[in-house]
């Protein structure tokens, strides 16, 4: 690049404010449009699929240029954005009519995927989550921002699986590392993972911005004073909140500090197989939320995904949950709630953006409608008899004074913007009207100065007009033009007519020109003032307005209770899953036929079922259907179950399905295995495992070995909850070994060799495994399954040599698996080479014996 003195003022402009953001979209105001240089231009055209051109020459090259309107600028972010591109708005700061040079630029904010609050740029149903790591050792410090509502918290976690947990449960937009330290591939490669300069992480540093933020001496009020790996990493979060926003983000004034054990925890493979909110293909259908979700506000939305990601453990809460929404239907309360509710919108997001002064016209239109209905929705929670119905009462009080405010300065149906005025209402401000009258009433003033003039001189070919370069003039025809009084003063003169101008014309030209964009002047001003003064009562607000999301998640609820046939679940301090006529809440909304409901019942006594069954007769649907009912029972939630008591829970596991990892090298046996290591080592007394077919991505002999001790580890030592689904019908000889484990199967029979699935959950193993029917049923063809069916008829009459298993607990024997030779050796055993070395004719009857045993015992 030539040297900046070759460069156009404009230009060196540019340049000294490129460098400051050397990797991020600049948009360079220039007029009505955002105009992007060079390397910035190609990659914005290529993106956003615009021209790309050049701008005359700057150094004596051409300059490569593309640029996008201002008004429409939104869309065009928004889709950089939702590439991971981070964009940097500079706009003219300095008054054109006074500088010498290129008017005044600089940087105002810088757009990047976690610092999103514009309403066009976010999706109204996920929190868009800036979250920053800090690791000491095997300690990692979190912190998460949700810049668009205020929710900022800190927690710890040990441990890299826990760490893993914690970032696949938040899904952060952008997250933000220390470049000194190393994080395992899964989360520094992770999309949207920048790094961050270690001095953003220092201690001292952190702790400062953080008090001055909150406006407390120390963080002992949050209870987070002892965390020091979290406060290093909230420090660099705020820091970079701050550095994009150009702001001192006014609505951020608390800090949450979560706890890990206050939740179940879910790693991250489990949460995909359960496919909480997002399914196997990245989106949201046919998910737990997408049944779940009828909540009115976008912000309820919200707050329903962050319950179900983290339900809870403390069975006190959960009680006040159920019990409001037990009280909704008995009173069917919860029809009027949620009617009230959909008048009070996404307030949460609105707060937000008052106290950034983004706020537009309409988004304050939303939140006096909000704050209109909150005394229908008090009063109709004080009819409820419900502890938590009163604790959001108190939460969400009413606003008279903003409500009567918000009435008389905004009009009912606001513009978009307030670029262009007729926002604020007629009588809000006597000036404001003063001068909209004054422009509007312009030409009824012209029509009757007209008349006025014609009846007092008497020329009948006087007119009052206006044009935009000489302003407003009385004009009279050239014959009559010696009748004009000698107040009027010639302005212009024109081949049949002259033109005169008055003392109070002029007056009324200086008064009209200017109200226009004095009134707007003054409607920009009274509009900021609404917001400086809604931002001095944001606290409460936004308390109001989290109280208010979770009135709308619980009366969502209760509704889907009421429309699906849910049912309190009882929750107990004894160790029990105990669920009644269980469903599949997914499956039973897709499906027309009704949904076969099953029994669930494992306690102190009875820990494991080994489930067989067909493929396709339902195993997995009813494994995961056990685990959906206990994540809602979690929430608050009632659940699809005639009856269901559940236990202390502390962990779901889920090893099902097949995948592989290309990317990080790893074949599907190996993703599975990593999956089975997870659940043995870290699974508890309390933990509810789901494992299906454990096993199945190697040969036959070695994944029944594995799937045998896994299942064995679960039964003999660790004794956690476990639904244990295979095909390896030698499984179900392990209720012989373990009394706490029980064989169930999934029914099926055959009619004309076709299978019919009964779905239906019986004690006892299957007796066959309907392979070659489900084939059939696949539409293999007729030729290959009369093959098989030959083959497996040779195979079934032979016999194999199987090894009894002895374990250490109960000292009883079973035979699980037939062995397998070891495809790895090369030449003879020890048995075979000992039985070389032996002469058969040289040994005595009892030698023989002896020999017999010391080859059984090498065997």
């Amino acid at each position: 690049m030539s040297k900046a003195s070759s460069h156009t003022p404009m230009m060196q402009q540019y340049f000294k404010i490129k460098s400051e953001f050397p990797d991020t979209l600049l948009f360079y105001r220039m007029g009505d449009f955002y105009e992007l240089f060079y390397d910035d231009a190609k990659r914005a055209a290529q993106i956003l699929d615009i021209t790309l051109t050049a701008r005359g020459q700057s150094g004596g090259q051409p300059i490569p240029m593309a640029g996008v309107p201002f008004h429409a600028a939104e869309n065009y972010i928004a889709k950089l954005v939702k590439n991971g591109v981070s964009v940097a708005i500079a706009e003219q700061v300095g008054d054109p009519a006074t500088s010498k040079g290129p008017v005044e630029r600089k940087v105002v904010r810088i757009l990047t995927p976690g610092t999103l609050t514009d309403e066009a740029l976010l999706d109204e149903h996920q929190d868009n989550l800036l979250v920053s790591v800090c690791s000491h050792q095997q300690r990692h410090g979190i912190a998460v921002l949700e810049i668009s509502s205020g929710r900022f918290s800190v927690f710890e976690v040990d441990g890299e699986d826990a760490l893993l947990a914690e970032i696949e449960r938040l899904r952060p937009a952008e997250l933000l590392l220390p470049e000194d330290q190393i994080f395992p591939d899964p989360v520094a490669n992770r999309a949207g993972a920048t790094q961050q300069a270690p001095w953003h992480y220092e201690s001292d540093t952190a702790l400062r911005l953080l008090t001055t933020q909150l406006k407390t001496r120390d963080l002992r009020g949050f209870g987070c004073e002892g965390m020091k790996t979290a406060i290093r990493a909230a420090g660099a979060l705020l820091n970079y909140a701050q550095e994009t926003q150009r702001n001192s983000l006014p609505h951020i004034r608390s800090l949450t500090v979560e706890q890990p054990d206050d939740a179940i925890i879910i790693d991250p493979a489990s949460r995909r197989n359960l496919e909480i909110d997002i399914n196997q293909k990245g989106d949201g259908l046919y998910t737990l939320a997408w049944v779940l979700d009828k909540t009115a506000t976008a912000m309820g939305s919200r707050l329903l995904r962050r319950w179900l990601n983290r339900p809870l453990r403390d069975h006190s809460i959960l009680g006040l949950r159920q019990n409001l929404i037990a009280q909704c239907l008995q009173q069917y309360a919860h029809e009027d709630l949620h009617q009230h509710m959909k008048q009070v919108g996404d307030i949460e997001r609105i707060l937000s953006r008052v106290a950034l002064g983004s706020a537009r016209p309409r988004d304050l239109a939303r939140l006096r409608d909000a704050l209109t209905v909150i005394p229908d929705i008090r009063q109709r929670l004080s009819e409820l008899e419900a502890p938590l119905g009163a604790d959001i009462c108190e939460r969400a009080p009413e606003f008279p004074q903003w409500v009567s405010r918000l009435q008389a300065a905004i009009i009912d149906n606001p513009p978009v913007v307030i670029r262009d005025g007729g926002v604020i209402a007629e009588g809000y401000d006597a000036e404001l009207d003063e001068l909209r009258s004054l422009s509007e009433n312009a030409g009824d003033y012209l029509v009757k100065l007209e008349e006025r003039e014609r009846e007092r001189t008497g020329i009948s070919t006087l007119k009052v007009g206006y044009n935009r370069v000489h302003g407003y003039y009385i004009e009279i025809s050239k014959a009559q033009s010696d009748s004009a009084p000698t107040e009027y003063i010639r302005r212009q003169t024109l081949k049949n007519a002259e033109r005169f101008i008055t003392p109070e014309l002029k007056e009324f030209e200086d008064k009209a020109l200017s109200a226009k964009a004095r009134a707007l002047s003054r409607e920009k001003m009274l509009y900021d003032a609404l917001l400086t003064d809604l931002a001095e009562d944001l606290i409460p607000l936004q308390v109001a307005a989290a109280a208010l999301s979770e009135l709308d998640v619980l009366t969502c609820l209760a509704e889907r209770a009421e429309t699906l046939r849910f049912n309190a679940p009882e929750l107990v301090d004894e160790s029990v899953v105990d669920i009644r006529q269980g469903r599949h809440p997914v499956v039973e909304s897709l499906i027309t036929d009704p949904f076969v409901a099953n029994d669930t019942s494992l306690d102190g006594e009875r820990r494991m079922q080994i489930i067989t069954g067909p493929n396709m007769g339902g195993k997995s649907t009813y494994m995961r259907q056990v685990a959906l009912i206990t994540l809602l029972a979690h929430i608050g939630s009632y659940v699809p179950a005639e009856f269901c008591k559940l236990g202390p829970i502390d962990r779901i596991f889920t090893r099902m399905g097949s995948a592989d990892d290309v990317a990080g090298g790893r074949s599907t046996f190996m993703v599975e295995m990593t999956e089975t290591a997870n659940i043995l080592h870290n699974a508890t007394r309390d933990s509810l495992v789901l494992m299906d077919e454990v096993g199945r991505g190697t040969s036959t002999f070695d994944g029944l070995s594995l799937a045998w001790a896994a299942a064995a580890h679960l039964a003999e030592n660790t004794e956690a909850f476990t639904l244990f689904a295979t095909h390896y019908f030698e499984m179900t000889a392990l209720p012989e070994q373990y009394s706490n484990t029980i064989n169930v199967h999934l029914k099926a029979t055959e009619h004309d060799e076709r299978i019919i699935f009964l779905h239906s959950v019986e004690e006892g193993p299957a007796n066959q495994s309907y392979g070659l029917q489900v084939a059939q049923l696949a539409g293999v063809p007729p030729a290959v399954i009369a093959n098989a069916r030959q083959q497996l008829s040779q195979l079934e009459q032979q016999t194999s040599p199987v090894t009894p298993v002895v374990t250490a607990k109960t000292g009883r024997s079973a035979e699980p698996a037939p062995m397998q030779s070891d495809l790895f050796a090369s030449g003879p055993g020890p048995a075979e080479e000992a039985l070389a070395k032996v002469n058969p004719d040289d040994l005595t009857p009892r030698q023989a014996l002896e020999l017999v045993y010391a080859l059984k015992d090498l065997i």
